[in-house]
C-alpha cells in the first residue's frame, strides 16, 4: 500500500510541464471570466441609475432653441445657468428645504430609535406571543399605505395635526411610520448575530435590560444604525403622497411637493411670465436641486453605507 501510495503521489508530482501549464491556463481564464462579468454586470448598474442624472444635468443648461433642437441631445450649445435661479427663486428653496430636512432627519431619528428598540425586543427577549406579534408586524409591511390613508386622516384633524408635522415626526417614534416595519427587521436580524454571553455579562454586573440594550446592544449595531437612518432620510425625503395628504398649506410644502406647483410658483415670482420661461429645462434644474441634498449626504457617507450594508446582511 506504501509503493502505490508513493507511486501516485509521484505520479502527480511528475506530471509534465504542459499539463501545470495548462491548468494554470485554465484558472486565469476562469478569474477573468469571472472578473469580467461582474465588471459588465456593475456597469450596467451604474448606467441605469447615472444616465438620468446626467440628462438631467444636460437638460438644465439648456436654452429654448435647444430644446427644439433634434440635433443636442447630450451636450448643449451654451451653458444656461439662468434656469437654476429661477428654480431657486420660484420654489421657495431654503423654506422648502428646511421643510425636508424637518421631516426627513426628525422622522429618521425616531425611526432609528424606536425600531432598534423593538427590533432588540423581539430578537432577544422571550415573552409569549413573540412569534404572533412579529407575524403582525411584518404583515405591517405589506399593507399599502393608501389602504389606510383615510382613517389616519381622520385621526390626525381630530388631533389637530393637519398643516403640522406630528403626523411624519410623532407615530416615527413608537416604531411606526414610512417603512417602520422593514427597519425593525432589521435591527430584528442584526442582534440575532450578536452574542448571548454579552447580556449574561452585562446582568452579572447588574446592568438593567434597557441599559443593557443602549450601552452595550446600540453601539454594536452602529451598521444597522446607519443603514436604517440613511434609508430613512432618503424615503421620508422623497415621499410625496403623506406629505400631500396631510399639508395644504404652501409654506409647509417640502421639496418634491414644490415640484408640482412650479409652474404657478415661477408665475408668481417672475410677475406672469411663467409661459415664457416654464420649459423642460428649468423642470431639470429644479429637479436637480431637489436631489442635490440625498446625493450629497451619499456621497460623503458611501463607505459608512456600503460597509453597513455589508455586514447588516441586507442584500441577501
Amino acid at each position: 500500500m506504501a509503493s502505490i501510495a508513493a507511486s501516485s503521489t509521484s505520479f502527480l508530482v511528475e506530471r509534465p510541464k504542459w499539463w501545470r501549464d495548462g491548468q494554470i491556463v485554465r484558472r486565469r481564464s476562469i478569474t477573468f471570466l469571472q472578473r469580467a462579468f461582474t465588471y459588465i454586470v456593475l456597469i450596467d448598474i451604474a448606467f441605469v441609475f447615472l444616465v438620468p442624472i446626467f440628462y438631467i444635468m444636460a437638460t438644465s443648461l439648456k436654452t429654448s432653441q435647444d430644446l427644439t433642437d433634434p440635433t443636442i441631445v447630450w451636450i448643449p450649445s451654451g451653458f444656461f445657468w439662468i434656469n437654476y435661479p429661477l428654480a431657486f427663486f420660484s420654489m421657495a428653496y431654503v423654506k422648502s428645504l428646511s421643510n425636508s430636512l424637518y421631516i426627513s432627519l426628525g422622522s429618521a431619528l425616531g425611526q432609528t430609535v424606536s425600531c432598534a428598540f423593538v427590533g432588540y425586543g423581539f430578537a432577544r427577549v422571550r415573552f409569549p406571543g413573540r412569534d404572533a406579534l412579529f407575524a403582525l408586524v411584518l404583515f405591517t409591511f405589506l399593507v399599502p399605505p393608501q389602504t389606510i390613508i383615510v382613517p389616519l386622516f381622520i385621526l390626525y384633524k381630530n388631533l389637530g395635526w393637519i398643516n403640522t408635522y406630528q403626523p411624519f415626526v410623532v407615530p416615527s417614534f413608537f416604531g411606526h411610520g414610512l417603512k417602520g416595519a422593514l427597519f425593525v427587521v432589521v435591527f430584528r436580524q442584526f442582534f440575532k448575530t450578536l452574542p448571548w454571553e454579552l447580556e449574561e455579562a452585562a446582568r452579572i454586573d447588574g446592568a438593567s435590560a434597557f441599559a443593557t440594550w443602549w450601552r452595550i446592544m446600540v453601539p454594536l449595531a452602529m451598521p444597522a444604525v446607519v443603514v436604517v437612518f440613511l434609508f430613512s432620510v432618503v424615503w421620508h425625503w422623497n415621499d410625496f403622497f403623506e406629505p400631500f395628504i396631510y399639508l395644504n398649506r404652501m409654506e409647509y410644502f417640502t421639496l418634491p411637493m414644490r415640484l408640482s406647483v412650479l409652474s404657478p410658483s415661477l408665475d408668481t415670482a417672475t410677475g406672469g411670465q411663467a409661459s415664457d420661461l416654464f420649459n423642460e429645462a428649468l423642470v431639470m434644474a429644479a429637479v436637480f436641486l431637489v436631489i442635490l441634498p440625498p446625493l450629497s449626504i451619499y456621497l460623503f457617507t458611501q463607505r459608512f453605507f456600503v460597509e453597513s450594508i455589508d455586514r447588516t446582511g441586507l442584500v441577501e
